[in-house]
């Protein structure tokens, strides 16, 4: 089985207007080329979306958005389509982020239909799960993910799951400053990659599963050697080009 290539990508979340995203795409774009052996991503908020593609091409960055509506057009107002978002340049979206679960209400319901259309679209999903501090404490870490998983892969197919790359992010180590110690994230992604095995047998050992949750140069290193562990979906760190081309460059 070929050795499944890292993913790290920088979510800006509701930060940065164009001038600031083109300045720091480009500080990215400037590091790439020495990076061969990762895929690097980075998640503009949609006003940067279009001019952030267009200073990034040719360059293989990846340019990802951070949610989208499930439907192509249509009267939806203020919602954006997977197919309007390949029309500006992107070739990933985040999907389920825990905050658009939180704060927005997401479902595993309506996070399952919008995978489906980013698939249709042909575009790669970035999934997101992860539980809550309670949920943790009162041990039911592995229920939570697993009920996130598979409500989100419902009726997706083996041969469309491979596709997808999911990222585990503890909600209680997002944007807190706390992070699931190597041992906690790698325990987590192994349950995740042994799921993936038992319902999606030959996609399992292809989807690569990032890990979210106050990734910083620091720590980054000790995350990334763990067996199962194939890559990054960094929050704030990933605002400044020092913390997030650190980040990139993490030791091997």
């Amino acid at each position: 089985m070929e050795k499944r290539k890292p993913i790290i990508v920088g979510n800006w979340k509701l930060y940065k207007n164009i001038q600031e995203a083109i300045e720091l795409a480009t500080a990215i774009k400037n590091v790439r080329q020495s990076l061969p052996h990762l895929e690097v991503g980075i998640a503009p908020p949609f006003t940067a979306l279009h001019a952030v593609a267009k200073r990034l091409e040719g360059s293989n960055v990846i340019v990802a958005a951070q949610n989208c509506y499930f439907e192509e057009k249509g009267a939806f107002t203020g919602e954006v389509s997977p197919m309007l978002l390949a029309d500006v340049g992107c070739t990933h979206i985040i999907i389920g982020h825990s905050e658009r679960r939180q704060i927005f209400g997401e479902d595993d319901a309506l996070i399952n239909r919008k995978l489906k259309a980013v698939i249709k679209q042909k575009l790669t999903p970035i999934l997101c799960i992860g539980e809550h501090l309670a949920q943790r404490e009162a041990g039911q870490t592995f229920e939570v993910v697993e009920r996130q998983l598979l409500g989100a892969l419902k009726d997706i197919p083996t041969e469309q799951v491979r596709r997808i790359v999911i990222a585990y992010e503890p909600v209680w180590a997002i944007g807190t400053g706390k992070t699931a110690s190597t041992a906690q994230a790698q325990e987590v992604h192994q349950f995740l990659r042994k799921l993936l095995v038992e319902h999606y047998r030959d996609a399992a050992e292809r989807v690569r599963i990032q890990y979210g949750g106050s990734v910083k140069p620091e720590n980054v290193s000790g995350l990334m050697a763990q067996p199962d562990i194939d890559g990054a979906l960094v929050g704030g760190a990933s605002l400044g080009p020092d913390s997030f081309i650190g980040i990139l460059r993490y030791e091997r």
